[in-house]
């Protein structure tokens, strides 16, 4: 999108629903547990369990120094596992954080992790956001050589699932039922290649990627003021690494961000030798950037009608913005990239 261009199992069979709902209680639990193990690393030995996030695609529950979190339901228990060892492994230390050394279980179906509590980035302070921390941190787990990791892993290292996500925003949106908004967004989705609409392999050459990178998935660890690092692996794998910047560039190129920002979350990257973009400063980045960052608008504009549809209610000033990028992007070429390679 050129900036030119557009702005544990229970004893008995538990109800689905009821079940969902128990999720938070049971995850805390885990929590709870894990902490009396690392709480006397911390000075949290006092705090209460505190849920951070309770979705479908992933309940997370804080108690202490630990971090547990349910994963999605459906889960690919081989992918899974590949992308824990990778977290854990050595080569990805001061990139990733690591999860505990305990062992993992279920909670109705859905895999359990704990991981040590970090400190995230703080919305209400945008002008301390670290963008140049994670052009840094992305372009260095760009750089790992997938041959480093292998031999360390339970299985092959999976696809990273970036373009399989926006697959199902625009399948939600389907379901969601009619709406104005959802014409111009599935008419840029249909002017996707390919690749970004998770019908294709992505193209090569193949990086080890995050997959669902914004500032939300960034902590400081140790607490409260340790490096920064990239959590949350469950989009990780290989694929086309400018994938991991297309979200800021999307927001940028929708006037969402603004150009400091930007810049600085790039330079940084290019700093860093990040192999998604030209390194040369004076190179333009968006013929690299152009698939990626107009999948991730019409991901998060299709997200944002089907939230508006759930909550019966107009698409704010926001939104708005997106679905207005996604009917320019859909007055565009069709074919923006050539398909990936065998």
């Amino acid at each position: 999108m050129a900036r030119r261009a557009a702005h544990p199992a229970p004893d008995a069979p538990t109800p689905p629903r009821e079940a969902e709902a128990q999720v938070p209680a049971q995850v805390e639990a885990d929590a709870e547990a894990d902490a009396e193990a690392t709480c006397d690393l911390c000075d949290l030995r006092d705090l209460g369990p505190t849920v951070l996030a309770d979705r479908p695609d992933g309940t997370v529950v804080r108690h202490g120094g630990a971090v547990a979190k349910a994963h999605a339901d459906g889960t690919d228990p081989a992918g899974h596992r590949a992308r824990l060892a990778v977290a854990a492994h050595p080569r990805l230390a001061g990139i990733l954080l690591p999860p505990l050394p305990t062992p993992t279980g279920e909670v109705y179906g859905r895999p359990v992790t704990v991981w040590p509590y970090g400190t995230p980035v703080d919305p209400a302070d945008p002008d301390a956001a670290p963008w140049e921390q994670a052009g840094t941190l992305i372009a260095r787990l760009h750089s790992v050589p997938p041959t480093a990791l292998t031999g360390g892993l339970p299985t092959a290292l999976p696809a990273m699932r970036g373009p399989a996500k926006a697959a199902r925003a625009l399948a939600r949106l389907r379901a969601a039922g009619p709406h104005p908004a959802a014409v111009p967004v599935r008419r840029a989705w249909e002017r996707l290649p390919a690749w970004a609409r998770d019908e294709a392999p992505q193209p090569g050459p193949y990086a080890l990627c995050h997959g669902d990178l914004h500032l939300g998935q960034l902590v400081r660890h140790p607490a409260p003021d340790g490096p920064w690092l990239l959590i949350d692996v469950d989009d990780l794998g290989l694929g086309a690494p400018v994938w991991d910047l297309a979200r800021p560039a999307a927001w940028f190129a929708t006037g969402l961000l603004p150009p400091e920002p930007w810049q600085r979350f790039l330079g940084a990257y290019r700093a860093a030798r990040g192999p998604a973009v030209p390194a040369d400063p004076a190179a333009d980045p968006w013929p690299s950037l152009d698939v990626a960052a107009r999948a991730l608008t019409v991901q998060t504009a299709a997200l944002a009608v089907v939230k508006s549809l759930a909550e019966d209610r107009e698409l704010d000033e926001v939104e708005l913005m997106t679905v207005d990028a996604c009917d320019r992007i859909a007055g565009l070429a069709t074919e923006l990239a050539p398909e990936a390679s065998s």
